[in-house]
């Protein structure tokens, strides 16, 4: 493999987070030959976390091209949800009503897991358990989320359906219905992936950058990195988490990079009481979605496209910003909603809206980790199990639903 990952521009306009304070990761220059346990390729939410998991037994570097939480992580609203964007009823219709009830619990174990973590290793990040209200829309409708409330609640998810009437009254809000889930979260993902790094780098983790890797060979006994720094990285396994920038020759079926947008308002939001302690999304295509931050302002987004480059654009951002405020006083008239922040990104989309979590084809001792969907960080909290699983010889029983 040379010139081993694609490189995109993963993201444009004014993040957020990127005014986020205490999100300083200890890094280093590679100025020499090194030899580890485990290479991580990526300092983003899914590196970071993988750092975080195998650090614990192993000997771990972390590299990557750009300083660490710069890529995609900038980009993440941090819906952490259990929630994955195909209901359950129809993701059964996809693979399998045995494998989409497994698909939905370890979603669902996956938010406990990551607040469990937050929790033991006292990461300031604002984390937050929140409600999630996902309302009948153009793609879903009413009787749809009946039965999908249904289907949950046979397997034990905290969900109900709530009628018309019910919304309206709970909620001010105009749709056929809704479905009302507990379980899922919401965090400042720059100062989580940061936490996550210095933990990793407390148990021995080294973070290099910037190094960019530009060539990949395995051998019987593990893999060799060359990077452009000119000193080599040997490692007994290797762990792609390049979020969109796929090693080149990774393929991840029935999948696509999309561009999509994000809104934040200045600070005190006069929204609905409920509203800080419960995120909304809808069954549309595309949908909106919505939470507020631990610093109350209100984060807002959606409106995606079908291209990996859209979100480069100056003149569409003015434009999705316009829609999406929009979109917003049409859910929720009585609210005032003036924009801070304003930004766009690369997002995975997959067909069941499951990551891809696998061996790199072709390569012994390497595996690669690419977020679908909009719960990716959820989806970065299995793959850390999933690979760590693998690398330690013991293999998830779950393994078999991320390999797209």
């Amino acid at each position: 493999m040379t010139g081993l990952t694609q490189k995109r521009d993963l993201r444009s306009g004014r993040s957020l987070w990127a005014d986020s304070p205490f999100t300083g990761a200890p890094v280093r220059p590679l100025k020499q030959a090194i030899s580890v346990d485990v290479a991580i390729v990526g300092a983003g939410i899914s590196g970071a976390l993988m750092a975080h998991e195998l650090s614990r037994d192993h000997e771990v570097a972390v590299l990557d091209r750009r300083p660490p939480l710069t890529g995609s992580t900038l980009a993440s609203t941090a819906l952490l949800q259990w929630e994955i964007d195909l209901p359950l009823t129809a993701l059964a219709d996809h693979m399998g009503w045995s494998k989409a009830r497994r698909a939905y619990l370890r979603s669902r174990r996956a938010v406990d897991d990551l607040k469990n973590i937050v929790v033991a290793e006292r990461i300031r990040c604002g984390f937050q358990d929140r409600s999630a209200l996902y309302l009948a829309g153009d793609a879903y409708g009413r009787r749809a989320l009946e039965d999908e409330a249904e289907a949950r609640a046979r397997i034990g998810l905290g969900s109900r359906f709530l009628k018309a009437a019910e919304v309206r009254d709970q909620f001010g809000i105009d749709r056929t219905g809704a479905i009302l889930s507990v379980g899922s979260a919401s965090a400042d993902p720059a100062q989580l992936t940061a936490g996550l790094l210095r933990r990793a780098e407390a148990n021995g983790a080294r973070i290099y950058s910037p190094v960019d890797v530009i060539e990949a060979v395995s051998d019987p006994d593990g893999v060799t990195l060359l990077t452009n720094t000119g000193f080599a990285v040997r490692a007994s396994a290797v762990v792609f988490c390049c979020g969109y920038e796929r090693p080149k020759g990774v393929t991840a079926p029935d999948s696509n990079v999309v561009s999509t947008w994000a809104l934040a308002s200045t600070p005190g939001f006069a929204g609905p009481a409920w509203l800080g302690d419960t995120m909304v999304w809808e069954g549309s295509d595309p949908y909106l979605y919505m939470r507020m931050s631990n610093d109350g302002r209100l984060i807002v987004g959606g409106e995606d496209e079908d291209s990996p480059t859209a979100h480069a654009s100056r003149a569409l951002l003015e434009r999705k910003t316009a829609r999406i405020t929009t979109k917003l006083k049409q859910l929720l008239p009585e609210v005032e909603f003036e924009v801070d922040y304003a930004w766009a990104g690369a997002f995975g989309e997959s067909v069941t809206g499951l990551p891809h979590i696998a061996p790199v084809p072709g390569m012994e001792h390497a595996w690669t980790v690419m977020g679908f969907g909009g719960n990716g960080i959820t989806s970065s909290v299995i793959a850390s199990q999933v690979v760590a699983a693998a690398v330690r010889g013991t293999p998830d029983p779950d393994a078999d639903l991320y390999r797209l």
